[in-house]
């Protein structure tokens, strides 16, 4: 049976997250010839729905309002449960991001609905739909089948479920509704950004990452080099956070962000399980340690054993070469 299913579209400083494309080609399978509805929250993001609809979205449902313009949990909770409740849809899906996270279970809440969290693939279509997600920190997967009548809702991991091909011919309706949004609990004054500028650490195709043995904050600056060069993002260990040779928000692992990039580079990186929960799921995983005993190299595609400070080095050289010659 062909199912009607929203994707929120999300807006991270005015342009769009590449989850929300990733979440549409999800929403097409679950549809299963279906229509795919994109919901815009914000203060004026009715200029993005053509991009949406140009990935597959069959049409856009925009809330706009002033008290929208900074995300907080009650004000984007009510307007889209306001859209849930116009379009009745049989399901939902959302990126498994920081906002998808924290926004997912309270409208589930508010829907009394299950929630499949962090799917990396989805089986078959429609009602015989299976949504695969790692558990135990990605050392197993389980296979989830909504048997229950009622909401499908999910979120989906970056950077696991391909986009459609983006058609810039396709076009479709684009409506807004108009939802009083009161008593919010929660005012956004200002926001301070500590990320590293570039490429979103979360949905970047290439990481390059450090640990303990890049010393000191000055050590990062190779691995920054390498990761410009690929046009990659830079990602660390808690050992390395902890060690205030980085900010937090490059963290990666199970009390961090996940990332399932197509090449990970980890750089003086042993491998304790917290770590390898972040990012044990990338497609290609390159280790340079000097400890040929380290964990990492159980996981690794590629492992080279060595200095960092000579191998990062070298590494950069050989790209620099290559993107001449290319």
């Amino acid at each position: 049976m062909t199912k009607k299913v929203l994707v929120l579209g999300e807006v991270r400083e005015g342009t769009l997250r590449n989850v929300s494309f990733e979440a549409i080609a999800a929403a097409k399978t679950i549809a299963d010839g279906g229509e795919v509805i994109g919901v815009l929250i914000g203060d004026a993001v009715e200029s993005l729905s053509a991009e949406l609809i140009q990935y597959g979205a069959d049409r856009i449902v925009t809330v706009e309002h002033p008290h929208l313009k900074q995300y907080t949990s009650d004000g984007f909770s009510q307007a889209f449960v306001a859209v849930t409740e116009a379009e009745n849809p049989d399901a939902i899906v959302f990126g498994h991001t920081a906002l998808g996270k924290d926004l997912s279970p309270k409208i589930a809440s508010k829907l009394q609905s299950g929630l499949i969290s962090d799917v990396t693939t989805i089986e078959g279509n429609g009602d015989d739909a299976l949504f695969v997600r790692p558990i135990y920190s990605g050392k197993a997967f389980e296979k989830v089948k909504v048997k229950d009548d009622g909401i499908v809702f999910i979120t989906v991991r970056p950077n696991n479920i391909t986009p459609l091909e983006k058609d810039e011919t396709r076009s479709g309706e684009v409506s807004s509704l108009s939802v009083d949004i009161t008593n919010l609990r929660t005012v956004i004054k200002e926001v301070v950004r500590k990320a590293a500028d570039g490429v979103d650490l979360s949905e970047a195709k290439v990481v390059v990452s450090g640990g303990r043995g890049v010393k000191s904050a000055e050590g990062f600056e190779p691995l920054q080099e390498l990761a410009k060069l690929l046009g990659g993002a830079v990602g660390a260990s808690r050992g390395a956070c902890d060690a205030d040779y980085c900010d937090y928000s490059l963290q990666i692992g199970q009390t961090g962000k996940v990332v399932t990039p197509d090449l990970y580079i980890a750089c003086g990186i042993s491998g304790a399980i917290q770590h390898l929960a972040g990012m044990s799921n990338s497609k290609i995983i390159v280790a340079i340690n000097k400890d040929p005993e380290a964990n990492i190299f159980k996981i690794a595609d590629y492992g080279i054993v060595g200095d960092l400070f000579e191998v990062v080095p070298l590494l950069i050289e050989e790209f620099k070469n290559v993107v001449v010659q290319s």
